[in-house]
């Protein structure tokens, strides 16, 4: 007998449980606060944008939410949101929840206390360590573990 659950209704996690990795993730948060909105330029095609910081919550913690353009004026102060399918990404060293392209949100009749004092983006981390992408294509010295097939002839 299965126990797997294969219904639409997904789960949705507190924020204390969000790390850097978090992705496909299901939150219901308050909306504490809005920051005043800036404009960005895009490094793809140029274009002029809007973000908005919006710091979000439950009784376990906050973080902020980065909102762009349209999604800026649909989201109110006092705001009780459903964030479906969001994920964390790190900017500046700080965890910060964004929407993408696949994520949504809608309004909820839910009661929401906000816990301020844990704010997962006032914690500063460090980026994971990338692998270096460049290798010579006539390294200096020998390969690691290899032999040299050949030999010079006399």
């Amino acid at each position: 007998m299965s126990t797997e659950n294969n219904s639409e209704e997904s789960v949705s996690i507190k924020v204390e449980k969000l790390d850097p990795k978090s992705s496909r993730v299901n939150l219901i948060v308050k909306v504490v606060s809005k920051s005043e909105p800036r404009e960005t330029v895009s490094k793809t095609d140029g274009s002029t944008h809007s973000v908005v910081d919006a710091l979000v919550g439950d009784e376990t913690g906050s973080i902020y939410l980065t909102l762009w353009d349209d999604n800026i004026e649909k989201i109110k102060n006092e705001d009780v949101l459903e964030l479906k399918n969001v994920y964390v990404s790190l900017f500046r060293g700080a965890m910060r929840l964004n929407l993408g392209r696949y994520g949504s949100f809608e309004s909820s009749e839910k009661s929401i206390e906000v816990n301020t004092d844990n704010n997962l983006s006032d914690r500063q981390l460090e980026p994971p360590r990338r692998r270096p992408t460049f290798r010579p294509a006539f390294p200096s010295s020998e390969p690691r573990g290899r032999r040299r097939r050949f030999r010079e002839r006399r």
